[in-house]
């Protein structure tokens, strides 16, 4: 990074970090919230934005309220709504991820407290057993972690925290209830310039996010240089090598044939 003159800001979303939770979030609010912090720390009339995983909605929501502010973009391992209006059932009908988050959705808006009860419960089993380990990250994503001291587990007493299980809750349903916008249907916020600042970056053994629903986005929105980690889980970001690629891709327009997709449509 110091080699390519990079100055990084972490964003948390509101309730994280140690900042106020905001349970009236909406994807214009964290728009605001990003622009707002890119003025106060006098970042410039353009910035690049890089979102991870669930903070891929707040990075959606910057590209449809704020282009203007963006000098480019980069998804990495980004989560995908099920409530996009333009995603064909061909590509849903055999993810079974889309009856979880369904219900999971319903659950959060209409039954918090069932929720929290049950949130609260799993956690304590998983951390009472020896095969604690998510069954949800892969071998190297484990690898990965064991040099990422800074990553933590959601633990079953931060969920007994009211106001932590609040805001977990109220960014779950910005994140997967039905958006005012759809995703699928923009259009290219850099139209003049013909090198695609905006890429996607997908891990081919991600087991958080469906990896054919990640190439069926980078197939409609052309616009999108789509990359992809055969390898890679969903904490590829923590790859030195993933990393730097997606910085130098980014920033530089430089890009690694090993990180081509090779999947045909």
């Amino acid at each position: 990074m110091n080699t390519m003159g990079v100055y990084i800001v972490q964003f948390d979303r509101a309730g994280y970090g140690g900042s106020d939770p905001n349970l009236k979030r909406s994807l214009r609010s964290e728009a605001s919230d990003i622009e707002e912090l890119a003025n106060h720390l006098e970042l410039g009339s353009k910035f690049h934005i890089i979102g991870f995983s669930m903070g891929s909605y707040p990075t959606w929501s910057c590209i449809k309220y704020l282009s203007h502010r963006l000098a480019g973009v980069a998804f990495v391992v980004p989560i995908v709504n099920y409530q996009w209006p333009s995603l064909p059932e061909s590509v849903l009908k055999d993810d079974e991820r889309k009856k979880w988050y369904k219900r999971m959705t319903l659950v959060a808006r209409y039954a918090p407290k069932l929720l929290h009860w049950w949130m609260i419960q799993k956690t304590s089993q998983s951390s009472s057993t020896d095969s604690s380990k998510p069954t949800y990250f892969t071998d190297k994503d484990l690898e990965l972690l064991k040099n990422a001291p800074g990553f933590q587990f959601l633990t079953a007493d931060k969920l007994k925290s009211r106001s932590v299980f609040n805001n977990l809750r109220s960014d779950f349903l910005v994140a997967f209830s039905k958006w005012n916008f759809d995703p699928l249907e923009l259009s290219n916020p850099f139209p003049e310039n013909d090198k695609r600042p905006v890429h996607i970056w997908h891990g081919c053994e991600d087991r958080f996010i469906n990896l054919k629903l990640q190439r069926h986005v980078s197939e409609r929105l052309p616009w999108i240089q789509y990359h992809e980690v055969h390898d890679g889980g969903h904490l590829l970001i923590y790859d030195t090598a993933v990393c730097e690629a997606i910085l130098k891709s980014l920033l530089l327009g430089e890009d690694t044939p090993l990180y081509t997709p090779k999947f045909t449509s």
